[in-house]
C-alpha cells in the first residue's frame, strides 16, 4: 500500500466510532469485476437493491470486466478506504489469481472481507441441439475431435473447472475465454463452442428454458433445482468445485463501516425475496462476519494455490 494511502487508512481507522454514525452520507458504488449478466453481477444487483433501502442511500453497480477480474478488483484496491467503493468479489480475482498470475496490480493485503454473499456449484452444459447427453458421451466425443469450451474469463472458477475436467477426463480442449459469463453463455447459445462449465446461476435460465442440456454439477450433492442432473462424481469425473461471491472493501476501511455493511448485507440475505431468488439460482446465501470471511478467503487462497501448482498453470 502506498505510504500516502496507508497514512490515510490509519487516520480513518483511528477516528472514533461516533464520527461514522452518520455514514453513509452519499451514494455507494459496488464494482463488479465482470460483465453484466453473470453471477457476480446478479449477486451485486440483488443485494444492492435491499441494502440501499436499509442504508438510506443509493447503491450504484458498476461493471468493470477484464483481466480475469483483476481490473475491477485493482480499482477497488486503490480506492479511498471510506466505505463508498466496494467490490463484489469472487473466487477468481480474490483467491485464484494470486497463484495463477505472475504479476497482479493489487496484493492480498489491499482488500478486507465484509461478508460472503452467495455460494454456488458450477454446471457442465451443452446446447440443447447437441447429440451429447452425458458427461461420458462428451468425453468420448472429445477423444474423436478437439472441442471448444467457452469460459467466463481466465482464472475464474469456470476456467479452473474446465481445466480440472480436462485433466480428470484425460481430454484436450481449446479454451475460449470471454470477459464474463454472459458473453460466454451467448457463445454456447449461438453454438460457437461445444460446451461450457458455468456458474449455475447464469446458465440456470437457459437450462429451464430448454436451450441448454445440463450434464453434471460440480457440487458434492445434486441440486434441489436440478434433481435429475448427476454430480460430476456420479458422472464418472472425480471433481468438486464451489464458487463464491462476496463483498470486500479496501484495506483501511473503518471497522464501524465494515460492520455496518456486513449487518446490512446479512439483513438483506435473510429476507424471503433474496432467499427465494438465491434458491432459484441454485445458490446458498452467506452472511459471515468480516473476520470469518477473511479467514475463509485465506484458506481458499491456500487451497487454490495447490490446485494451480499441480496443474502447472501460470499466466503473465
Amino acid at each position: 500500500m502506498p505510504l500516502r494511502r496507508h497514512l490515510l487508512a490509519l487516520c480513518l481507522t483511528a477516528l472514533p466510532l461516533a464520527t461514522w454514525a452518520a455514514w453513509p452520507e452519499r451514494p455507494i458504488t459496488i464494482v463488479v469485476p465482470a460483465a453484466a449478466g453473470g453471477t457476480t453481477d446478479i449477486a451485486a444487483r440483488v443485494l444492492a437493491e435491499k441494502m440501499a433501502k436499509d442504508l438510506g442511500t443509493s447503491i450504484v453497480v458498476e461493471n468493470k470486466g477484464g483481466g480475469g477480474g483483476s481490473i475491477g478488483t485493482a480499482q477497488v484496491a486503490r480506492a479511498k478506504p471510506d466505505g463508498y467503493t466496494l467490490l463484489m468479489g469472487n473466487i477468481g480475482p480474490v483467491a485464484i489469481n494470486f497463484s495463477l498470475y505472475k504479476q497482479l496490480s493489487y496484493k492480498e493485503s489491499d482488500l478486507r472481507g465484509i461478508t460472503n454473499v452467495i455460494s454456488v456449484p458450477n454446471i457442465l452444459v451443452v446446447h440443447a441441439d447437441s447429440p451429447v447427453r452425458s458427461a461420458q458421451e462428451l468425453v468420448s466425443l472429445a477423444k474423436t475431435r478437439r472441442l471448444n469450451v467457452s469460459t467466463s474469463g481466465v482464472g475464474q472458477s469456470p476456467h479452473m473447472s474446465s481445466e480440472m475436467f480436462r485433466q480428470k477426463s484425460g481430454i484436450e480442449v481449446t479454451l475460449v475465454p470471454y470477459p464474463g459469463a454472459a458473453p460466454a453463455v451467448t457463445a454456447l447459445l449461438g453454438q460457437q463452442v461445444d460446451f461450457m462449465i458455468d456458474n449455475l446461476p447464469s446458465s440456470m435460465p437457459h437450462i429451464k428454458a430448454g436451450k441448454f442440456r445440463a450434464l453434471a454439477i460440480t457440487s458434492a450433492e445434486r441440486s434441489a433445482q436440478l434433481p435429475d442432473v448427476p454430480t460430476m462424481a456420479e458422472a464418472g469425473v472425480p471433481m468438486q468445485v464451489t464458487a463464491w461471491f462476496g463483498l470486500l472493501a479496501p484495506t483501511g476501511t473503518p471497522d464501524a463501516v465494515v460492520e455496518r455493511l456486513q449487518q446490512s448485507a446479512r439483513k438483506a440475505m435473510q429476507t424471503p425475496e433474496v432467499r427465494q431468488r438465491f434458491a432459484e439460482l441454485g445458490g446458498v446465501p452467506g452472511g459471515e462476519t468480516p473476520a470469518e470471511y477473511d479467514a475463509f478467503i485465506a484458506q481458499e487462497r491456500k487451497s487454490w494455490a495447490q490446485i494451480v501448482k499441480a496443474a502447472g498453470l501460470s499466466l503473465e
